[in-house]
Formats: C-alpha cells, structure tokens, sequence
C-alpha cells in the first residue's frame, strides 16, 4: 500500500498540506501516539522532571513544530509527523498533570477535555463550515486542526488512564475495549451510510487512548499488568519502527506515496 499526501488543493493560494487518510496513515497515528505515551512518561516519570516541567518542554516543542508546519509551502512527512509526536507528548504530560498534580482525577479530567473538544469541533464547524480533513484549505481550517488534535490527544490520556485504572479493566482490558471499538467504527466507516467526517474524528480521538494503555502495556512492570519493557527502550523501538515507516512511504521523484 502506498502512502500519499491530499492533493494540492488551493484556496487563496493555500495548499493543503495533510496526508491521504488510508491504513498506513493509521499505523503511523497509532506508532506515533504510543510514541507519546511512553515519551511523555519517560520524561516526566523516568528522568524525574515532573508534569509540569515536562508539560512546558512538549508543548514549547509543538509551539516550535507546528509553527514550521503552518509556515511550510507542501506536505512534509517528517514535519507532519513531529508534530503529531508533539502534540501526543504533550497531551501525556498535560492530562497526567491535571488528573494527578492538580487532582482532577481521571474521570473529571477526561469530562473537562470532552467538554473543550465539543467546544473546539463546533466552533471549527461554525467557522470553516466543515469538519472535512480534505477541506483544510485555509490557515484558519489548519490551526483549528492542530488544536483539536492537540486537545484530542490530550484527553485520550486521561480516557485511557481512566479506563486502565478507575475502571477496573487494567491496561489490556482496556486496550481489547478501544481495539474493539475502533473495529466497530471500522465496520461502520465501510459497511454503512454513517457520516464519514464523524467517524473519523471517533477513530482519531479514539487511537489515542488505543495507544496511551498500549504504551503503558509496554512499559509497566508485570506485577501492575504491563510487559515491562521500560519507557525507554518502548520509546526507542517505537521510534525506530515510526521513522523507517515515514521513509519507506515518503515522496519520491516528485511523486507522493
């Protein structure tokens, strides 16, 4: 399968700089949420800087990221992926910040964001007329974009943690519920007349709780229900695997993939 970028609509002279929605698009949003989960713990957790300082560190990163991808003229691979990353690290570290440092609790916290995310969606719809990744074609639709994914990514920490830890399930229930969920949308995204755009914003939102209680069943110790792996190595090898990804789907000879 090959991976391509949306073609180069234009608005007032703006492209359209998101990747084609298709499964490698999907192994990549899951690679690199997982990839937040376990970054975002790593710093936080495992070199001790804390949520809050933690939290700075990410999002002055997705300041920094997504800056560079608002300012860019095409779609770039790896600028669209860090940005995904920076947006994912920093919704770890923010949700655990709320629901842990502040004591929200996971379940307030999770509420909260909902609640910030309906918010964003119906004034994105408002403003723009459409929820349409394939009409981003303005630099108001694109900054709406990344917030709502910034916000997404966010409270999918706190629904993963609250579903691995308040609601019993531990990290691979969970992880079996979002898969089945997920599959569930799956089956209605091809097999019925559901509103498309709805269903994509369900899977995107929902891929970050899939990844946030697959990243802690990597890192865990076995005694708490996880593998063990570490954050670390998780980080290092989920990285790896994300970045041999992008380059083995990247443009070539002026042709997306």
């Amino acid at each position: 399968m090959k991976m391509k970028h949306i073609d180069c609509d234009e608005n007032d002279g703006f492209v359209n700089k998101l990747p084609v929605v298709t499964a490698v698009f999907w192994l990549m949003k899951i690679l690199a949420t997982t990839l937040g989960e376990t970054g975002g713990d790593w710093l936080s957790m495992t070199m001790n800087f804390g949520y809050l300082v933690s939290t700075i560190i990410f999002f002055s990163l997705f300041i920094a990221a997504v800056s560079f991808q608002l300012g860019a003229k095409k779609y770039h691979p790896f600028l669209y992926w860090t940005v995904i990353i920076a947006t994912s690290t920093a919704g770890t570290t923010l949700s655990d910040y709320m629901d842990r440092t502040l004591g929200l609790g996971y379940a307030a916290g999770s509420a909260i964001l909902v609640s910030i995310l309906v918010a964003l969606l119906a004034t994105w719809r408002f403003s723009v007329g459409t929820l349409s990744v394939e009409k981003v074609q303005s630099r108001k639709a694109e900054l709406f974009y990344w917030v709502t994914i910034l916000f997404s990514n966010t409270l999918g920490t706190a629904l993963g943690d609250f579903l691995a830890d308040d609601s019993g399930l531990g990290f691979l229930g969970s992880w079996l519920l979002i898969t089945g969920t997920l599959c569930v949308i799956s089956s209605f995204y091809f097999f019925s007349q559901v509103n498309k755009v709805l269903l994509f914003w369900l899977a995107f939102i929902l891929t970050r709780p899939f990844g946030a209680t697959f990243g802690d069943l990597l890192t865990k110790n076995p005694d708490h229900g996880g593998l063990g792996f570490g954050t670390g190595y998780s980080s290092l090898i989920l990285l790896t695997i994300l970045v041999a990804t992008i380059l083995y789907f990247r443009p070539r000879n002026g042709k997306v993939l």
